[in-house]
């Protein structure tokens, strides 16, 4: 990987990162859980692009974790594995971002809990399939 892909990728991982960081957090203190969970969904979002362009793809602008980890399956086929985890975030980019009279917009704590170790697994296995200069 040449320098400027390199640091795009690291880039990618850095916000991947903040997204888990403030998930964490939010979810620590109780929430909102809206916005952590959102983080969430960003976090796995934002990893695979990271792990796509660290193979020389341009990552296409959707919020579809699953489709993103599909096509990281071309590259890696353990991502096949996590393809079920990836589209159970997907949703998480939109459905509590804003009211519906007709719906819950929060999240339980356990759909928190949830979305977060999901997004854990994957931002981990990126992580460990990309370069050490790579990673953040």
């Amino acid at each position: 990987m040449d320098d400027t892909r390199t640091e795009l990728v690291r880039s990618w991982l850095r916000k991947a990162s903040n997204d888990l960081k403030t998930a964490t957090i939010l979810g620590a203190a109780g929430g909102p859980f809206d916005t952590a969970i959102y983080h969430c969904q960003q976090a796995a979002e934002k990893a695979l692009k990271a792990f796509l362009v660290s193979h020389g793809k341009t990552p296409e602008r959707t919020h579809d974790v699953r489709k993103l980890a599909v096509e990281a399956s071309a590259f890696e086929p353990r991502f096949n594995d996590y393809v079920e985890i990836a589209a159970a975030l997907t949703p998480y980019a939109s459905e509590f971002r804003y009211p519906d009279d007709l719906a819950e917009t929060t999240p339980t704590q356990e759909e928190f809990d949830e979305a977060l170790k999901h997004a854990q697994i994957i931002f981990s296995l990126v992580l460990t399939l990309l370069p050490k200069e790579a990673q953040p």
